[in-house]
């Protein structure tokens, strides 16, 4: 594949999970029991129940804007590190899901998740080594 094909694809996905956790956070904060649902876990009713729904849709959503940028950008270490990092709380959010609700789609979904963002993670942090390679001024 060209390098620069590469380099749009790269970008795309990267966009594309910004997009996906920018649209999860809207829904954390329009319907958070169905949100809530859809992650894994069983909603409690109440005020606290939706709050936090509320805070995990404004996490989600800066996430998602900050991942937005870095694709922009074509900052390939911040991608990498930012990536490699939302693959551990993939991970983690699918002991969470599998410990609460059990739900196969939503383990599976954060699993999944989780596998994409580490194979992207490799994929820009390879792309950020190799142009510094090839530019010693960039790091």
């Amino acid at each position: 594949m060209p390098r620069s094909t590469r380099l749009v694809l790269i970008r795309c996905l990267a966009a594309l999970t910004g997009l996906v956790l920018l649209v999860i956070g809207i829904r954390f904060l329009l319907v958070p029991q169905k949100a809530a649902r859809f992650f894994g876990i069983a909603p409690a009713a109440g005020d606290a129940s939706t709050a936090l729904s509320y805070v995990i849709g404004l996490r989600d959503i800066w996430l998602a804007l900050l991942v937005l940028v870095l694709s922009a950008v074509e900052d390939w270490r911040g991608l990498a590190l930012w990536l490699g990092l939302g693959a551990s709380v993939c991970l983690g959010d699918a002991a969470i899901a599998a410990s609460s609700s059990g739900r196969p789609l939503s383990v599976g979904f954060h699993l999944a998740s989780g596998i994409y963002c580490g194979i992207l993670a490799l994929t820009c942090w390879r792309q950020h080594r190799a142009q510094a390679a090839a530019n010693p001024t960039v790091d």
